[in-house]
């Protein structure tokens, strides 16, 4: 058991996880780089304490500077949220080494997950599907186009340490895989340190789903259904929605299984993602398992009513979980839009700037998960997310109505937004259809 929580995060992630915390009685630490000193989230916490200069190198990714904070603080747990942090091996270690609860995985489960080649043979070896392809240490020119002749173009190079869409690009051929190969390597060495990279086959027109997992120490592990999030500009996710569309109660079924085994067969505790692409001819391939919490991952909240990021904070308090699978129902329908500080008629081009008017959308059924209000400065140091604007309804119709509602009612002007955007999103006879891909977007059908 633990009292106090430090946040080693920023933004609406923060002020979400003090939430979870103050709903289950525990205090919390907010921390906060220089340029974060109007954070909404510190007005709450029980204490706050600076971490460091605007770089996120010197603040909210410096490992010694947030074990310092804890142990300055008196907290007894870290959550690290998304993204920083979150699934650092490194991190996870200095926390137990300090005698510091990390809510999360293990460094074991951090240091598999994090590797995509490693986690593609895990999930093999556990008889989850994957996507024919190849992964090497070493995958100089003349393996990559011996191994993408095998696997048949085009074909997707991806860092092996990579996500969020970083070090990933598509070869439709030989010419565009040598172009290709060393651009690759490139931005893997630039964004994760090493160039490592594997290949596997490139899907054109595929749906993004993942199944959201939650594990407690006790190896009982659970899922709760899909989210698609197929919508998404440069591998970077824009809308999702749950349940999927495109996926059948027994394609459903059959997802959920195969994430739950391969989940169990790394021993993973907490809350996890296993992302799925979906062809056209509804097979499933295992794209990437993420060990931490999701941006997205209210939807799954509002369709089951399970709070995850309590359950995050239960589970690594020892807490067996209080469900089993068959306790956990579907009721409805819900959508997310990122409402991002970015200008979508130039290409999502950030926009940064002091937001001038924040008048948020509500009503029963909308939710909004943000850390922004009027005189807050978006700042160009950090992710440019504003606001997750959540809805619930009965049945997808609906919640495309309420959603089409809550967009119109949401007012921010000082800097350029997405409202727009996603309004013409919620229109489009595409995504009213759920006739979409993850290349709907890039490609102008939607």
């Amino acid at each position: 058991m633990f009292r106090r929580v430090l946040i080693a995060n920023r933004g609406e992630i923060a002020l979400r996880i003090l939430r979870a915390c103050k709903l289950l009685g525990l205090e919390t630490v907010g921390i906060y780089s220089k340029a974060d000193v109007d954070s909404l989230h510190l007005r709450f916490a029980d204490e706050t304490i600076c971490v460091g200069p605007s770089s996120s190198q010197e603040s909210y990714l410096n490992i010694s500077n947030i074990i310092g904070a804890a142990e300055i603080t008196k907290s007894d747990a870290i959550h690290p949220g998304y993204g920083f942090l979150a699934e650092n091996e490194d991190f996870a270690k200095a926390c137990a080494d300090n005698g510091i609860v990390f809510i999360g995985p293990s460094p074991q489960a951090i240091a598999l997950t994090g590797n995509k080649a490693e986690a593609r043979k895990a999930m093999e070896r556990a008889g989850v599907p994957i996507m024919p392809g190849f992964s090497s240490p070493e995958i100089d020119e003349s393996v990559a186009l011996r191994e993408a002749e095998k696997i048949g173009f085009p074909v997707l190079l991806k860092a092996s340490l990579g996500g969020g869409g970083k070090g990933m690009r598509a070869a439709r051929n030989k010419q565009e895989l040598i172009s290709t190969l060393p651009v690759v390597k490139a931005e893997a060495m630039a964004a994760f340190g090493s160039d490592e990279i594997y290949i596997e086959k490139f899907i054109g027109q595929a749906r993004h789903i993942e199944i959201q997992l939650l594990g407690d120490t006790h190896g009982n592990m659970v899922h709760l259904f899909e989210r698609d999030c197929s919508i998404q500009r440069r591998k970077q996710k824009l809308v999702e929605e749950a349940p999927s569309p495109a996926v059948t109660p027994e394609l459903r079924e059959r997802m959920g299984e195969a994430a739950v085994k391969g989940a169990l067969s790394i021993g993973y505790s907490g809350a996890g993602t296993m992302e799925f692409l979906v062809d056209e001819k509804g097979q499933f391939y295992f794209m990437e398992f993420n060990a931490r919490i999701q941006v997205e991952h209210p939807i799954t909240e509002m369709v089951t009513g399970i709070d995850i990021v309590s359950e995050q904070i239960k589970i690594a308090m020892g807490e067996k979980l209080s469900f089993k699978q068959n306790d956990i129902s579907l009721r409805g329908h819900s959508i997310e839009c990122r409402i991002n500080a970015e200008d979508h008629a130039k290409d999502f081009l950030p926009s940064p700037g002091v937001i001038e008017k924040w008048s948020p959308p509500s009503g029963p059924h909308v939710r909004v998960d943000s850390h922004c209000y009027a005189g807050y400065r978006v700042t160009p140091v950090y992710d440019s997310l504003l606001a997750k604007l959540i809805v619930h309804g009965e049945t997808r119709e609906q919640a495309i109505r309420l959603m089409r509602q809550a967009l119109d009612e949401f007012e921010i002007e000082g800097v350029e937004n997405l409202i727009e955007f996603h309004r013409k999103v919620m229109r489009s006879r595409h995504f009213i259809a759920g006739d979409y891909d993850t290349l709907s977007v890039e490609e102008k059908r939607i």
